[in-house]
């Protein structure tokens, strides 16, 4: 009798695709817009891939341009900006990755232990709105309030007796600003999974560890951190996977000749050499670096959270 039951479970495991998908058509059509933009702008784009293998020429196009091999590799490699522009990346990206990952916790955290609900919704609202805001229009928010002229932030320093600072000129604060700038936009936004992952909380929880004498701060410790644990290694994975792939606009936006000594990442020196220099060959190469250590970093930082916690993206 038990050896039937196994043997129908086997079989049961061994439908096709289309089997498992009869019935279910209207979940496939529903999902078939995200698959095929997935396919035209992430899959069909691997073709131009070998662009970084060949001294690419646009009149010749890419099977008739002449194949180098790693030569732009290599070019990179031994140039006076690999170390300069992976070292800013991998600064800024851990920087923003450990400043920002925690404030959206312990945001989410807070709201939840806020009972009052017109005040809850007022603080989302404030902390929401900054997500909203163009990364072009922030940064020429933080270029205005920070102008050694016109700046507001400069007209208090001035007003208590202190000297003018060019923030946008120091390159030791550069960095500061647009991390802290990005935490300030996003935080709210990125509460908001932690915040509907805290919603599954039992309340029977609280109530029992309340009757035992347990303080808020230990029901937050004990009870709610426990529930975010399995969102919070999801999202750090995929944070990790994507570490020098930091944001363009905003670097670009924020860069000049004073600090461009540690603004200068990849995706900046990548978009001078591709589209200023029209090297597309060498920017090629560089970015397809890029997606590799990045895939690398995923793949390590997958497997050793699944192997610590039991949590993983597969």
């Amino acid at each position: 009798m038990g050896e039937t039951v196994i043997s129908k479970q086997q079989k049961k495991q061994k439908k096709t695709f289309l089997q498992r998908m009869q019935g279910n058509w209207d979940l496939l059509l529903f999902c078939l817009p995200g698959i095929i933009l997935t396919i035209v702008y992430h899959y069909i784009p691997i073709y131009g891939i070998q662009i970084a293998f060949r001294n690419y020429k646009a009149k010749r196009g890419i099977w008739g341009s002449q194949w180098v091999g790693l030569k732009n590799f290599q070019r990179f490699f031994t140039s006076a900006f690999a170390f300069t522009t992976i070292r800013n990346t991998l600064v800024l990206s851990l920087y923003s990755l450990v400043a920002s990952f925690p404030v959206a916790v312990i945001l989410a955290l807070m709201l939840n232990s806020l009972r009052h609900k017109r005040y809850r919704k007022v603080i989302q609202a404030v902390t929401y709105a900054p997500h909203f805001i163009s990364v072009v229009v922030m940064c020429g928010m933080l270029i205005l309030f920070l102008s050694p002229r016109v700046g507001v932030v400069n007209m208090v320093i001035k007003a208590l007796g202190g000297e003018t600072i060019n923030f946008m000129g120091k390159s030791y604060m550069w960095r500061h600003i647009y991390v802290w700038s990005g935490i300030w936009q996003s935080m709210g936004w990125s509460s908001v999974i932690y915040f509907a992952a805290l919603a599954g909380v039992s309340p029977e929880h609280h109530e029992a560890a309340i009757v035992d004498g347990a303080t808020k701060f230990q029901r937050v410790i004990h009870i709610d951190l426990p529930y975010l644990a399995p969102t919070m290694t999801m999202l750090l994975i995929l944070n990790c996977g994507s570490i020098l792939s930091i944001g363009f606009e905003k670097a670009y936006a924020l860069q000049n000749d004073l600090n461009i000594g540690v603004s200068e990442i990849i995706s900046t020196y990548v978009y001078k050499v591709g589209i200023i220099n029209r090297d597309v060959s060498f920017s090629t190469a560089i970015d397809l670096f890029n997606s590799v250590v990045n895939s690398i970093l995923l793949i390590t930082v997958n497997a050793i959270t699944g192997k610590m916690s039991g949590n993983s993206l597969w």
